[in-house]
């Protein structure tokens, strides 16, 4: 392991991976969630596009192995495995309002439970590295599901993960991951869970990877990423 890093529940952080190191991100409270945007670090307007995505790989939902693609087509990182076969990528991050829905809170009055969106923690973050509001993009909410309900509406589930459930993300080029762990925008209550963040060391994909043999368009994708970083 190269790292390990808790991040708190309702908190945020960043980290620069190199290509083919793997992130490895564990819900340790029922119901945690991970906001998170990812970035190609060597183009400052390359960065995850979810629509392109979820259209490639004919999906509307995170899982593995599929590849997250950025803006160019290019392959940012694959989803090497997961305990969950849904993360959610359609509802976006949270925002001030469903922060303050919760209840009037701040730094003086509440210290470390000052409720904060994650709109605040990935522009905190975003700051750290030289951006800022024009960065914010389509997140993967990691650890959510949100699926079609009964009355054909989104709807949320509070239950989809439990302490101990995992996702494994392997970088195919170097990038910037930023991340949020407040409530999904959707959740009914204010209760934010902590995430664990490892960092080791990975390998190549291979010509048999589950992310190059997924679809024609992931492949794609992967080699394209390659054909960056070689």
């Amino acid at each position: 392991m190269i790292l390990s890093h808790d991040i708190p529940a309702a908190s945020y952080w960043s980290v620069r991976l190199r290509t083919g190191r793997l992130l490895r991100l564990t819900a340790l409270d029922d119901g945690a969630v991970c906001s998170a945007l990812i970035f190609a670090a060597s183009d400052p307007v390359d960065r995850l596009n979810v629509p392109d995505t979820l259209k490639a790989q004919l999906s509307a939902r995170i899982r593995p192995p599929m590849v997250l693609m950025s803006d160019r087509g290019t392959a940012l990182c694959s989803v090497t495995g997961s305990s969950l076969d849904w993360h959610d990528c359609l509802t976006g991050h949270s925002l001030d309002g469903h922060a303050e829905a919760a209840g009037r809170s701040s730094n003086a009055t509440d210290r470390n439970d000052w409720r904060r969106s994650a709109r605040y923690g990935l522009l905190s973050e975003l700051r750290k590295h030289g951006r800022g509001p024009t960065d914010l993009h389509g997140c993967v909410n990691f650890f959510a599901k949100v699926a079609i309900g009964d009355d054909g509406r989104l709807a949320y589930d509070p239950r989809h993960a439990t302490a101990g459930d995992w996702v494994t993300l392997r970088a195919e080029q170097e990038l910037l991951f930023v991340c949020s762990t407040a409530p999904h925008p959707m959740s009914p209550t204010w209760a934010p869970g902590a995430v664990r963040a490892e960092v080791h060391v990975g390998t190549r994909y291979g010509p048999d990877d589950p992310s190059v043999t997924f679809r024609p368009e992931s492949a794609r994708a992967l080699a394209a990423a390659k054909a960056v970083t070689t």
